[in-house]
């Protein structure tokens, strides 16, 4: 059957199994917008291009498929830029969809023309030009492949103006199959002789391409051979954090026991986890190139093994495969140091008395407490995420959507992705003051599909991490204070419940009367400028 290059197109992202997607329109891909309209693709429009990619990262994350999005040229493109580098940095499979000008005005810079090839090089798997409408089949094959196989990662593929009109005669491909290395046999004997000597071992699982399995594997093995598991930069979601070998996470605002703890391991199994900048303490806890823990590093990527670090065992897999392969090994006397790290973690929990009479970390002990194991928690990026952290507990995989890449903007979108996708999960975001102002506006997609999220907006009035920072190096805060619109008044424009919380004893019956609303619900929480962290007020940093 001779087809446009539209629908080629869109047949081939049914082919792949694509069933929703999320755009900004714009008239430089009329055709594929034309086209999905008669396909099965549920088209989600979102106010920003920024949101729209957002969401398409947390599609990827919460199913482990391809996210879409489409935007148009250049400004659209580049306002999406934000969501690509946070699935590169995340390693999330998304497809991203670009308009480009005509074949015939390549080159002019004619309007809105950019190179996407150049532009994405660096925060993208793979960027290409869909310039043949026969080849379509082909090269959205490889562009499904190259974002699940490996490390996950997003995919841009540029849509001439022009090409859609193009007809052509050509078969659809076949599904899309991910490819993950699975370790062999020798190297997974060669780590379990490493770890079953060790006294002070620990296991840090991260990374992408990970699965509700996975974290099942890891634990039964961890749990019998004594071994304590932390997550990396918000991987919290990949174990149950109720396990008795669960030691927390490596995140901003860590637990200065689990630090040390990282620092003392003399056997460190690193488990889908690039050891980053964060989950490292800026490389400190594990030191590069050569760490003083015995390193077992295992990575989907093998361009990524070296690169930091001088691992004494290397090796490529895919994390479902290696932990898969795990047998437990004799615990030895390994005990006290797993009931210890236990202990910190619980400990860890508990808060000092801060400034206000609205506490975030009672409100996350609260959410702790009450909601569903899954239920989904989301945050963008700012001071407040450090309580979402260290205060939440996550008991199953595909519950916490948080950008690995810091993007401020993420929490939003991504919670409205989760109620579009699995409406019957309630889906609640964490936002600043400022996180919520650079994407509150897809308050009104969510009003307008239906999605029943819950956004809990952390009044501070101000941008909280700067703010910190500042204090601490120079004593003074400069360009952070925020004069801020009344958000109530403003959730209920979008038409969304709202309502304001300014007292501990007050948020349970508003949380609990935002989630019976049936619609989205605003909850402004304000709380004392003095609180900018967990273990420090303003004033004492300032000294």
């Amino acid at each position: 059957m001779r087809r446009t290059a539209a629908r080629i197109l869109v047949d081939q992202l049914v082919v792949h199994g694509v069933d929703a997607a999320f755009c900004v329109p714009g008239e430089s891909y009329l055709g594929v917008l034309d086209a999905i309209a008669d396909s099965p693709i549920r088209l989600y429009t979102a106010r920003h291009e920024a949101g729209a990619a957002n969401m398409a990262d947390a599609y990827g994350k919460l199913t482990g498929r391809p996210g879409l999005c489409l935007v148009t040229r250049a400004p659209g493109a580049t306002h999406a830029s934000v969501g690509v580098h946070t699935a590169y940095q995340d390693s999330t499979p998304l497809v991203l969809l670009v308009g480009q000008v005509p074949r015939r005005h390549l080159g002019r810079e004619a309007f809105q023309e950019l190179d996407y090839a150049r532009m994405f090089g660096e925060m993208a798997k793979w960027a290409t030009v869909a310039d043949d409408a026969g080849a379509l089949p082909e090269l959205v094959s490889h562009a499904f492949h190259t974002a699940t196989s490996g490390r996950p990662g997003p995919v841009v593929i540029a849509l001439p103006e022009d090409v859609q009109a193009d007809e052509a005669e050509v078969e659809d491909a076949a599904p899309y199959q991910v490819a993950q290395a699975s370790p062999a046999p020798a190297d997974v004997d060669r780590a379990l002789e490493l770890l079953v000597p060790a006294e002070r071992p620990l296991i840090v699982v991260g990374g992408g391409g990970w699965s509700e399995q996975a974290g099942r594997d890891v634990l039964a093995f961890a749990e019998a051979s004594q071994i304590p598991v932390a997550a990396s930069f918000r991987r919290q979601d990949y174990v149950d954090n109720g396990s008795r070998v669960y030691a927390g996470p490596l995140t901003i605002g860590m637990d200065p026991k689990l630090a040390q703890r990282v620092r003392d391991a003399d056997v460190l199994l690193a488990l889908g986890t690039r050891l980053g900048e964060i989950a490292t303490q800026q490389y400190s806890l594990v030191e590069p190139p050569r760490p003083r823990q015995t390193l077992i590093h295992v990575h989907a990527d093998p361009g990524e093994l070296g690169r930091v670090y001088e691992a004494e065992l290397p090796i490529v897999s895919g994390s479902p495969q290696f932990a898969a392969a795990l047998r437990p090994v004799d615990p030895g006397g390994r005990k006290a140091w797993v009931e210890e790290a236990r202990r910190d973690y619980l400990a860890n929990l508990e808060h000092p008395r801060l400034p206000g009479d609205l506490e975030l970390a009672e409100v996350l002990a609260y959410l702790r407490k009450r909601l569903p194991d899954d239920a989904v928690l989301t945050n963008g990026a700012g001071n407040y995420t450090v309580w979402c952290h260290r205060f939440y507990e996550f008991r199953r995989y595909g519950t916490q959507l948080a950008p690995c890449a810091g993007a401020m903007g993420y929490g939003i979108p991504a919670a409205v992705a989760a109620k579009l996708l699995q409406p019957e999960r309630v889906v609640v975001c964490v936002s600043g003051d400022g996180d919520f102002l650079m994407s509150g506006h897809e308050l009104a997609t969510a009003v307008q599909h239906g999605a029943a999220i819950v956004v809990l907006v952390v009044n501070n009035g101000m941008l909280g991490t700067i703010r910190m920072h500042q204090e601490r190096q120079f004593g003074r805060g400069v360009a952070t204070e925020l004069v801020n619109p009344d958000f109530v008044a403003l959730g209920r424009a979008y038409g969304c419940h709202a309502a304001l919380v300014e007292r501990n004893e007050d948020f349970p019956a508003a949380f609990e009367e935002a989630l019976a609303a049936g619609r989205p619900a605003l909850l402004e929480l304000r709380v004392d400028p003095e609180a900018i962290t967990p273990r420090a007020t303003l004033s004492q940093l300032r000294r």
